[in-house]
């Protein structure tokens, strides 16, 4: 089914990226929870929430679009629908929330059933394809770094290098020196026998610990939430949500359309500019969306961590299906996994080394023509800046046509990148984040 000999792949190092890509992507079955609970979610229900809609989606990526790529509620768009939807509009629950994603659900759904996502991934120029790859490299190395403490906040400059002293940082670059004498001596599988290595040194070292059980039954204490779309429409126009949905919309189409372009062109899946299956990938996440939003939780998307299981040699949807099974597992065993998630040390390695895999991708950019060079330039760095995949993709759309018509070679730009820019400008300049 999932041709692992053509792919040059096996069962064996498809299952090692599938667990993989679930233990450097663990953290939202907790960290999810968490950001939903400030909106007055109760934390059983979105946990089982998010097991499930992770579930959904990345077993339908697997098993429809065959890719090894995983879904489940974004980090951002969590953050944007508990403080800037709910907190941020007097009187409205997270019900009527619900509604609001479960509408832009739908309207991706049907999206997802068009040309539009397909010709959305084509009309991308390669230069600004290649930007998104290296992009979500920085974002993600960059997201380990924060995650492990190594760079910590400053109030003045931002961003500063952190306490070299802690034993979480100190754990950290342990775990990074470990994954990397691995892959320097080509040992298979790597990256997930350094995230071993690093958890079992954090055992010993009593930073990481089970006080909490290992067992728990997965409970939806209020059930279904959303389920009819006549009554989701009555709430997003009684309480003015058009653009809490347009901003869902445009957010999650181009966060989920980065990342699988980002991954495709890492894997190697990408056909003359093409990406076979596109529709099938865009419908995996679409259904994710809907599914989540009718039992708790916010919008989902492609995640970014999904390059780890692919350093990790994964190539095909049989990957995906691994992860899909060790979310369904963990639904069983949330104290366990709370506990090796909450300890960013162990994961963070990973994620910085795959960064440093995916920013190879630099040498394709053509940096010998301004107006190639400049939006490509504006992606890649604002991607980690304001981490946010959408974001750097928006200053890309915006700056690359207005570049070329200042070149004069406006007829070389696809119409769409015209509409999806002002859409951009109108989502940055009147959508809070």
């Amino acid at each position: 089914m999932f041709d692992l000999k053509a792919n040059g792949t096996s069962v064996k190092t498809e299952v090692v990226a599938g667990i993989t890509t679930f233990f450097t992507m663990a953290y939202i079955t907790v960290v999810n929870p968490l950001i939903l609970s400030e909106a007055g979610v109760p934390f059983e229900q979105s946990f089982t929430a998010t097991i499930i809609a992770a579930v959904i989606g990345t077993l339908l990526m697997g098993l429809v679009a065959r890719y090894p790529i995983a879904v489940a509620p974004g980090m951002g768009l969590n953050a944007y629908f508990t403080y800037s939807v709910v907190q941020g509009h007097a009187g409205l629950g997270y019900i009527e929330a619900f509604s609001a994603v479960f509408i832009a659900g739908i309207l991706f759904l049907l999206l997802s059933m068009t040309t539009l996502r397909r010709r959305l991934i084509e009309m991308i120029p390669a230069n600004l394809k290649h930007a998104i790859t290296v992009g979500i490299g920085l974002f993600i190395a960059f997201l380990g770094l924060r995650m492990s403490g190594i760079i910590t906040a400053h109030p003045d400059n931002l961003v500063a290098l952190g306490d070299l002293h802690q034993p979480s940082v100190v754990l950290a670059l342990v775990g990074l020196v470990v994954t990397l004498i691995l892959l320097s001596r080509d040992v298979k599988g790597a990256l997930f026998i350094g995230m071993i290595i690093t958890g079992i040194i954090a055992y010993f070292a009593e930073m990481l610990s089970f006080t909490n059980g290992v067992v728990s039954a997965p409970a939806l204490p209020e059930g279904i939430l959303v389920w009819n779309p006549i009554t989701a429409a009555s709430d997003v126009i009684s309480h003015s949500l058009y653009a809490v949905v347009f901003s869902f919309l445009l957010v999650t189409l181009f966060d989920t359309t980065g990342t699988v372009v980002g991954v495709a062109e890492q894997a190697g899946f990408m056909k003359d500019n093409k990406l076979p299956r596109a529709e099938r990938a865009m419908f995996s996440d679409s259904v994710a969306t809907v599914a989540g939003s009718m039992v708790g939780t916010s919008p989902t998307t492609a995640y970014i961590e999904s390059a780890a299981g692919v350093g990790a040699g994964g190539r095909t949807g049989l990957t995906s299906v691994v992860v899909a099974l060790l979310f369904v597992v963990a639904a069983f065993f949330s104290p366990l996994i709370g506990a090796v998630a909450g300890l960013s040390a162990i994961t963070a390695p990973s994620l910085i080394v795959v960064g440093c895999l995916m920013l190879s991708n630099v040498r394709h950019i053509d940096w010998r023509d301004f107006d190639e060079a400049f939006p490509a330039f504006l992606v890649i760095l604002t991607m980690p800046l304001t981490s946010s995949i959408a974001t750097g993709i928006a200053f890309g759309f915006i700056s690359y046509p207005l570049m070329k018509i200042v070149k004069g070679k406006w007829k070389a730009v696809h119409p769409l990148m015209y509409i999806f820019a002002v859409l951009f400008v109108l989502q940055l300049v009147f959508v809070p984040h």
